[in-house]
């Protein structure tokens, strides 16, 4: 527990770098700050609130990010980074309290180059998207919250649209990072490709992202299919077949009927049959077609632009399980992220194991990955699934945790050098007492 005096201090060394409007101890401000959508589990849910923000501070730039760090390094106070508040896994919200530092106000694109942009961490993945399409490029990838921050979606994201062809947020997507580190005067830490890795997905624990550098590649003119069929196990099929496409697809997601029907209501997702949502390059459209023919499917339609390839985004990873949560009144819902072949070889045992089971599944750069959905009976129950997914075959991740639970030892190494006093996201690394475990080869 950080001592009020501590906080009025930092409140008002903040105010004198910011202005008032940089900086908030508001109780509602704090509030809204100190909760993500962690929500979507739960078992979070039932220890909700897990903590709440004494300040919330608003810098406008990599330069001032730093600095507040470094002022509550002063103070002694614990720092939780913030971008849009859209991980699922109570990953941004601050256990001990302390200052929550909102990096929204800091979305500069400060520079497109040949295969590179460079933006402060507010700035959003539909902003960087936009600005490298004037240029005749494209993100390798985007989170299926296309408005989600680019230091929230390194920070906490894993993958979205165009992991198919590359992969999780830390395969070289990141080409350099400037890193606010605790200390008594600002540092902006530069480390770039294999030394920027540690600080990708690690929950702002070890170091604050206050800009970065990724990938662009060139710009292809994508199409948004529709389709649906008769059966989930025909769209599974598809999902496979589509997935080897040349040039590969930037996503491919389906659902079975009862998912597909708490989506947003569209005709191209008619109700009673699986649906099929995928973005796929032009050229390959006839032959993305052909396939969904051969699988048993049906085109419902093909829509183009970026605002609807985006819209097919939003109903991509966990989206569906959301719309599936908020439109099943008086029932309540949880997921399992899963992964590998046994979800389309073994899809009924699968789903079986958990009662009423169903599988939302992306084509992905291994191997499919997925969200195992069914109605919540327990924590008990969730975490007994585990293991009999792990015996089928199936890689799990659990998004009922809200802290890091991969590379511990390097992660931890490397925060002992730059916060040894372990003010940067307290309580999110390592392995909490009563977390369920699985074995490294069993995670996604």
């Amino acid at each position: 527990m950080t001592s009020t005096e501590s906080i009025e201090a930092l409140r008002a060394e903040l105010v004198e770098l910011l202005g008032e409007r940089g900086v908030s101890a508001d109780p509602k401000t704090r509030e809204r700050a100190s909760v993500d959508e962690a929500t979507m589990s739960p078992i979070l849910t039932e220890q909700l609130p897990l903590g709440l923000a004494d300040l919330v501070a608003y810098p406008a730039d990599a330069e001032q990010i730093a600095a507040v760090v470094a002022a509550a390094t002063r103070h002694r106070v614990p720092v939780t980074a913030r971008g849009k508040g859209t991980g699922n896994y109570g990953q941004g919200i601050p256990l001990h309290g302390g200052l929550v530092l909102d990096t929204t106000r800091a979305r500069a694109v400060v520079e497109v180059g040949d295969g590179v942009i460079t933006a402060e961490a507010g700035a959003s993945m539909a902003l960087l998207e936009r600005t490298a399409d004037a240029s005749g490029q494209q993100l390798w990838m985007y989170p299926s919250t296309a408005q989600s921050t680019l230091g929230g979606f390194l920070s906490g994201g894993s993958g979205g649209t165009g992991s198919i062809a590359h992969g999780t947020n830390w395969e070289g997507f990141v080409v350099a990072l400037d890193v606010a580190l605790p200390g008594p005067e600002p540092v902006l830490a530069h480390v770039e490709g294999e030394d920027a890795r540690p600080f990708v997905h690690t929950y702002g624990t070890a170091g604050v992202i206050a800009r970065a550098t990724v990938r662009l590649e060139p710009a292809q003119d994508w199409r948004a299919i529709y389709a649906s069929f008769p059966a989930f196990e025909e769209a599974l099929g598809a999902v496979r077949t589509l997935r080897a496409l040349d040039p590969p697809p930037r996503l491919v997601s389906a659902d079975r009927a009862a998912v597909a029907e708490r989506l947003p209501e569209d005709p191209a997702i008619p109700a009673g049959r699986a649906s099929l949502r995928a973005i796929v390059d032009a050229v390959a459209l006839d032959e993305a077609s052909s396939l969904i023919s051969a699988a048993g499917g049906s085109v419902e339609d093909v829509r183009e632009g970026a605002q609807q390839t985006i819209k097919v985004s939003m109903l991509s990873y966990n989206h569906p399980i959301w719309w599936l949560k908020k439109n099943s009144p008086g029932r309540e819902y949880f997921h399992v992220e899963v992964g590998g072949e046994a979800l389309i070889d073994r899809i009924h045992e699968v789903e079986a194991v958990y009662p009423g089971g169903m599988l939302h599944i992306e084509a992905a750069h291994r191997f499919p990955i997925g969200m195992l959905t069914a109605e919540y009976t327990g924590a008990a129950d969730v975490y007994a699934g585990y293991a009999k997914l792990v015996e089928l075959g199936v890689r799990v991740h659990s998004p009922h945790q809200y802290y890091v639970d991969h590379g511990v030892e390097e992660l931890l190494a490397l925060k002992q050098r730059t916060d040894p006093d372990g003010l940067l996201n307290p309580g999110h690394l390592g392995v909490p007492e009563l977390a369920v475990t699985l074995p490294a080869q069993a995670k996604i």
